[in-house]
């Protein structure tokens, strides 16, 4: 019943709107379909929702009020929440310690080339300093976007490639194309949970398919595109957040295969390239940009203050995507922005902080694991790069009291549950290597599995 009013305050269900069968709801919920037979007639009783005989059962009238996106699920622990993990991450102070959260600290970043690139600015032309940007973003930065997809083996025009001001607005604007209220929406189970959180603002129903060590399950993903008609996967091919796992090549061929029977886009999000020792396979490298759209930013390698990011796709989707960037953004991202990151990219300096950021963040990884593996705490597996650890804690510990109990010391950790959206993930969590690295925290986590422990005990 929580699910479906749910719903209805998030608009996901209108009036009219036709709620989802009873063995479906019931398999997606895992309960059985006489509970949710038993649900449906409380609602019907409420007046909420009214069955149609030999159709099923449909919303009786329309939710009133504001969106309010952290109460568009039924009401559970916030620490589970997507807001709250991004909320603690951004808003914490310098005394918190963010293991939880999804960038590097800013002293494994290269400000060195980034200090270089600003000072350059100081002579720049005045356009520069006080001029709209274009609304396809600057040039140099594209043709630079568009050298490295021929890298990729991705044969891409100009006409197919726009800038925007961020990775999550090129999502946003994706998902303002393409979806409609109540549309179904596929992604991996864990995903990035910020695409929990944005797709519930685009009130779409999510479904989602269980993610392994070389991509999606296959099985489950034919039987979600079978059952669901989701009209968008949202997915990473290369160090999948938050498992750190790379998609095989024969994973992707056939998901590629399944996506061209059901009439299904791909939006890949590319934006841990960088942090690959070798390139691994893309979809939109093996689509050809045909059914597949590539997004990404800087955000993680470059600087998560200078926001930059682009969508790669159809060049006939690119137009009408500037027109909808023209019209919720006005322009394309800073030119101040897009020159930084263009210099940076170009910089020898940048060239060397990747080169050494690989070994890096692999001593980084390996330690971290080891110390996790101490405490009882398994990585699910061992990244290829990256700054992810997907663990599972030790039997019968819920993530969630690990990551209340580790608050209250003010260190912010990322629970399982935050990335599931079948909330299958209690015993898990995601760990940023990068930030693991003071004493401090680690006495902070032993104390915390030890008062999860004792609160689950009791």
């Amino acid at each position: 019943m929580a699910a479906i009013r749910a719903r209805m305050a998030n608009r996901t269900l209108a009036g009219g709107d036709r709620l989802p069968s009873i063995r479906g709801l019931a398999t997606s919920m895992g309960v059985s379909p006489s509970t949710v037979v038993e649900a449906y007639d409380r609602l019907s009783a409420e007046g909420l929702i009214r069955p149609q005989r030999g159709s099923g059962f449909y919303v009786a009238g329309r939710a009133a009020g504001p969106l309010a996106l952290a109460e568009s699920e039924p009401k559970r622990d916030r620490a589970v929440d997507p807001f709250w993990v991004s909320r603690q991450s951004l808003d914490a102070d310098q005394r918190v310690m963010r293991p939880g959260c999804g960038w590097l600290p800013a002293s494994w970043m290269p400000t060195a080339a980034l200090r270089r690139a600003v000072r350059g600015l100081a002579r720049c032309e005045d356009d520069l300093l006080a001029d709209y940007a274009g609304t396809r973003g600057a040039l140099t930065l594209r043709r630079l976007l568009l050298a490295r997809f021929a890298e990729e083996g991705i044969s891409a025009s100009l006409d197919q490639l726009m800038l925007t001001s961020s990775g999550t607005q090129a999502l946003d604007m994706v998902c303002r194309f393409l979806l409609r209220p109540g549309d179904a929406v596929l992604v991996d189970d864990p995903c990035y949970f910020n695409f929990r959180a944005l797709l519930r603002a685009h009130q779409v129903r999510i479904v989602s398919v269980p993610y392994t060590q070389s991509g999606p399950d296959l099985a489950a993903f034919e039987t979600v595109l079978r059952e669901d008609h989701p009209r968008l996967y949202i997915t990473n091919s290369a160090l999948h957040n938050p498992t750190g796992a790379t998609l095989s090549l024969q994973t992707a061929h056939r998901l590629l295969t399944l996506a061209a029977a059901h009439d299904l886009t791909i939006v890949e999000d590319d934006i841990f390239a960088d942090f690959e020792p070798e390139p691994s396979p893309r979809l939109a490298s093996l689509d050809g940009l045909a059914r597949v759209i590539r997004i990404g930013s800087f955000s993680k390698t470059i600087s998560a203050s200078i926001r930059c990011g682009y969508i790669a796709a159809r060049s006939d989707w690119t137009e009408d995507l500037i027109d909808l960037q023209v019209a919720t953004n006005f322009t394309g991202p800073s030119p101040l922005v897009t020159e930084i990151i263009a210099r940076v990219l170009t910089d020898g300096l940048y060239r060397k902080h990747r080169q050494a950021l690989h070994p890096k963040l692999s001593r980084a990884r390996r330690e971290t694991a080891a110390q996790l593996r101490a405490l009882g705490i398994e990585p699910w597996a061992m990244p290829r790069g990256g700054f992810n650890l997907w663990c599972r804690l030790p039997e019968g510990l819920d993530s969630t009291r690990v990551t209340k109990a580790a608050m209250d010391e003010d260190v912010v950790l990322a629970p399982g549950n935050v990335f599931s959206v079948s909330q299958t993930a209690g015993n898990f969590m995601r760990f940023n290597v990068a930030q693991c690295g003071e004493p401090r925290f680690w006495e902070v986590l032993r104390r915390a599995l030890a008062t999860a422990r004792q609160e689950q005990g009791s």
